[in-house]
């Protein structure tokens, strides 16, 4: 429990661990779930977005379907649900969070497809004998790449603070496993001691952390958009 000090930057933990060492291994634990939870839930949105504008108005009507119901769940609770389910701990995390950050980015795809479809030269297209498949590889995922290269950027910083939070409640990571959320959540037990070292610098970088990747992601935004490039 020693305080901050040129040999341990970050002070030390009830156990003698340097806390500068815990927080750069609970970061690098948290920013591996909230990267594959990214890519694997940016991934399904993809999918289910191009499925539903080459697979008819039925499919279409389904993956709508879907969107709607997982938005209508408070997001927190379908994750810890999930978690739970899947046996919680680093798999049942990673798979918890890939399935459910997916209804945003895959609404917007699909109505970004739609606009696509209506254009005219899909209608060409389509009266040459162009397959659907053909359409999807050659004008639908070309059009909406920036938005998908950006939303996979702007999910990890959100995997990562949700990992964090279902962690620090306990329904996530077991506290045998270096994450940032089993740091903040060890933590709180030691704050009436004054061992405010113990919370206030996993908490920094934590922020720090989201805030960095955000900002990142936005850059990307203002890159890739036509809008902004033509302006």
């Amino acid at each position: 429990m020693l305080p901050p000090s040129f040999e341990h930057p970050f002070g030390t933990d009830q156990l003698g661990r340097d806390m500068l060492a815990r927080t750069v291994a609970g970061l690098a634990t948290s920013l591996s779930i909230g990267l594959v939870a990214a890519v694997a839930s940016t991934v399904i949105a993809l999918l289910l977005s191009v499925a539903a504008a080459i697979g008819g108005s039925r499919v279409d009507g389904l993956v709508a379907g879907l969107i709607d119901l997982m938005s209508s769940v408070p997001y927190l609770v379908l994750l810890i649900l999930i978690s739970c389910a899947v046996g919680r701990g680093l798999a049942g995390v990673t798979i918890g969070m890939a399935l459910t950050h997916w209804p945003s980015l895959a609404r917007v795809l699909r109505a970004e497809m739609r606009s696509v479809l209506a254009r005219p030269y899909i209608a060409q297209s389509r009266s040459l004998g162009v397959g659907a498949c053909r359409i999807a590889m050659a004008h639908l995922l070309p059009a909406v790449m920036p938005q998908v290269f950006v939303a996979a950027i702007l999910a990890l910083p959100h995997a990562v603070l949700h990992e964090s939070s279902i962690t620090f409640l306990g329904f996530g990571l077991s506290p045998d496993e270096p994450a940032l959320g089993v740091i903040l959540a060890e933590a709180m037990g030691y704050l009436t001691a004054g061992a405010w070292w113990l919370a206030l610098f996993p908490g920094a970088v934590l922020a720090l952390s989201v805030m960095l990747f955000a900002h990142m992601g936005e850059l990307a935004r203002s890159v890739l958009d036509p809008r902004s490039i033509q302006g």
